[in-house]
């Protein structure tokens, strides 16, 4: 038997055909229009799932099931997407819409960033673990915990908002309305703007000669260059920005002591030069330093992937 997986996403939905254990087999996408109602949304949905199961001459009776990684509150119980803000959904009953397209057995829902925690569990970075929290430093940070196997969300499906804890109370404006968010100063959109702050106050620095060398655009690497060619500026916002990235990562480790926290997300692709620091600021202040167990933070594998998989594994969380 195979499953399904779809990650609904704010500029494409994605889907992936996947065997019983995890193993993308084949994936497609299609463009989500920003002007499409919930319904059209929907009907891209089913015609991808059509147009894959076509690609690999499969039929949807050899489906196990379909499972949907949706952004924004997920409701489990309703099957409903109860809010996004990228895309055109509010109470929207999308486990009964899509069945009524697709003909799939069961149709599981849930948040996309707990889906790709999901996946990186079942086989990625934590593959084997039972406590794992997932972070990723994109545009926002995203996060998923997994307890004992099964998705952590709280009791109305909103938890697990690891980005938008306060690491610095008072601090910057966090999209979500707060101020001084984890989201705020760890995140890649993060990186970015201390960076083009830093490069205001210092004209001189390198990260104007990287800035123009990517088409005068500032990313999440700009900083880390410039810091690896000893640009003082540059090492101020890379030692700034791993320094509340470590606040944050130890927070989540002293609450919940997983066995690993994997982190993904663009700005993960820095390496050593990112883990190491990283490592040696969170070893020194968890508050488990002296436990002869500790959480092993890695990095996550699946990228891109992750939601999808995540997706066509949710009716097979640990029961």
């Amino acid at each position: 038997m195979f499953t399904l997986g779809i990650d609904l996403g704010g500029t494409n939905v994605k889907a992936g055909l996947c065997d019983g254990d995890g193993k993308l087999i084949k994936k497609m996408s299609l463009p989500t229009q920003r002007d499409s109602t919930a319904d059209e949304v929907t009907d891209s949905m089913a015609r991808l799932c059509y147009m894959l199961l076509e690609e690999c001459g499969v039929s949807a009776e050899e489906l196990e099931y379909v499972g949907v990684a949706a952004p924004g509150t997920a409701d489990l119980e309703k099957g409903e997407i109860v809010f996004c803000n990228n895309l055109p959904f509010l109470h929207y009953p999308l486990e009964k819409e899509f069945s009524a397209r697709f003909p799939a057995k069961k149709v599981y829902l849930e948040n996309d960033a707990n889906a790709a925690a999901l996946g990186e569990v079942v086989c990625g970075g934590a593959k084997g673990v039972k406590s794992a929290i997932i972070v990723t430093l994109g545009t926002g940070v995203g996060s998923g915990i997994i307890i004992d196997g099964k998705i952590y969300s709280g009791f109305n499906f909103a938890g697990g908002e690891i980005g938008h804890m306060v690491i610095e109370m008072d601090g910057k404006a966090c999209t979500c309305g707060r101020k001084g968010c984890f989201e705020a100063y760890s995140s890649a959109t993060g990186l970015i703007n201390s960076t083009k702050e830093a490069m205001d106050l210092n004209p001189d620095s390198l990260m104007w000669d990287i800035c123009e060398e990517n088409g005068n655009k500032v990313n999440g690497q700009t900083a880390f260059l410039a810091c690896g060619k000893g640009d003082k500026a540059a090492k101020e916002v890379v030692d700034g920005y791993i320094a509340y990235l470590a606040c944050g990562i130890i927070n989540i480790i002293n609450i919940f002591q997983p066995e690993v926290i994997c982190i993904g997300g663009g700005v993960s692709n820095e390496g050593d030069n990112l883990f190491l620091p990283l490592m040696e600021r969170v070893n020194k202040e968890q508050y488990s330093r002296f436990c002869d167990k500790k959480t092993d933070i890695r990095m996550a594998l699946l990228g891109n992937d992750a939601g999808i998989i995540g997706a066509a594994m949710l009716g097979k969380q640990s029961k």
